[in-house]
């Protein structure tokens, strides 16, 4: 499932590094909180690895 929006591929890259305990659960903010609790690794993993030379900075 890749990725709809920058905004949304950075978050997912945000809760991915807390997953692997590069960063603290509590660094996080807003969707990617949300993106941690609910989603597997390997969810994260599509979401953060999507390209995002073509997506828009926020979805409408």
């Amino acid at each position: 499932m890749p990725a709809t929006s920058r905004a949304q591929q950075k978050a997912a890259g945000a809760a991915l590094a807390a997953k692997r305990g590069d960063i603290k659960k509590s660094e996080l903010q807003g969707a990617s909180i949300d993106m941690y609790e609910s989603m597997s690794q390997s969810e994260l993993e599509d979401l953060a690895s999507t390209s995002h030379d073509d997506l828009p900075g926020k979805k409408n």
